[in-house]
């Protein structure tokens, strides 16, 4: 494996075989499977489950990481494109990225959309010009519209709770929350639950629709699979009889790169918080899952996180088994 960059690059049957070693990585563990390897790890954007997640893959497989950031670094790492770099920064991005890859056998890259052109970031044109600087294999740690290690440990999640996959039912709501956030989890998790063979149906509202590629994307995959897309802003049509209730707050897709009018649309929908309303008509063993980190009280009640329907946990844990079957994929022996 060359490249983990997008779970649409991979067939299903490659996507079950890699949950399949992951199972079976955590019940019969290979610690020296990568001795001596190393992986690079990017972050030009903050993490918790993706940075703790990665080191402890490596750890649990023999190998090791490292962590670079712009945040960590002693002189400043300049990302910016043509920049006259006459202020704090030292490094600039295009010399740092092939050093840093020059040290391990495969690099992770985390890179947030800039938010400020919806057509550039749906491009992918910041993740894309990093990883033309690399040599090695890669793996997308989340860019602006991706993030493929999330949508294969929620997959696996859903495969470990039983939840049937072209027979179910799939809710990705979008959820208040007080700042405009990146698109990447939610085409992510559409993809992901449409290649699986699920019912998708994107519940948002007015405002918050997600681009038509991304829909159009998904809608393939469903046809592909056996499952189908459909996208409203009606919650009691869109949570009946759902099997998963997957949470997840995005940027205004209408006033994209709008700050003020994004914050002035979203203040319209503070009610969009999941408690358990939200489950009455859904079926009776309906399970929540965000990709954290999740604002109690905004986008999800205490009472469904510290309820039974929660399994938010064991998907953060699935995050370093999906990853650990990835990096035994790229850097393991052949």
């Amino acid at each position: 494996m060359k490249a983990f960059n997008d779970l649409a690059d991979f067939s299903a049957e490659e996507i079950r075989a890699l949950i399949d070693l992951a199972s079976r990585l955590d019940t019969h563990p290979e610690p020296d499977a990568l001795k001596g390897k190393v992986l690079s790890l990017l972050f030009l954007s903050p993490s918790l489950r993706t940075l703790a997640s990665f080191q402890a893959a490596m750890v649990r497989l023999g190998g090791g990481s490292f962590v670079i950031s712009p945040d960590m670094s002693i002189h400043g790492i300049e990302t910016r494109p043509g920049i006259v770099m006459d202020g704090a920064a030292a490094e600039h991005i295009r010399e740092a990225i092939p050093v840093i890859a020059s040290y391990g056998d495969a690099i992770g890259i985390r890179a947030f959309a800039e938010r400020k052109n919806i057509a550039a970031d749906m491009a992918e044109k910041e993740f894309s010009s990093l990883i033309e600087l690399v040599d090695k294999p890669y793996i997308n740690m989340e860019s602006a519209m991706n993030h493929p290690c999330q949508s294969l440990a929620d997959w696996k999640t859903m495969d470990d709770f039983s939840v049937p996959a072209n027979a179910g039912k799939f809710v990705l709501s979008w959820a208040y929350h007080p700042r405009a956030l990146p698109l990447a989890v939610p085409a992510a998790t559409l993809h992901m639950a449409a290649m699986r063979g699920m019912d998708v149906t994107v519940l948002r509202p007015e405002g918050f629709e997600l681009p038509p590629q991304l829909m159009q994307k998904a809608a393939a995959a469903a046809e592909a699979s056996g499952g189908s897309v459909t996208e409203t802003d009606q919650r009691s049509q869109a949570v009946e009889g759902a099997h998963i209730i997957y949470a997840k707050s995005w940027s205004s897709t209408r006033h994209y790169g709008d700050k003020l009018a994004d914050q002035k649309l979203r203040e319209q929908y503070l009610d969009w918080c999941v408690d358990n309303t939200w489950f009455e008509t859904s079926q009776d063993d309906c399970r929540f899952m965000h990709c954290l980190p999740v604002r109690r009280g905004v986008v999800v009640a205490d009472e469904i996180l510290d309820g039974p329907r929660s399994i938010v946990i064991p998907e953060a844990r699935n995050r370093m088994l999906a990853q650990m079957a990835v990096l035994h994929q790229m850097l393991g022996k052949k």
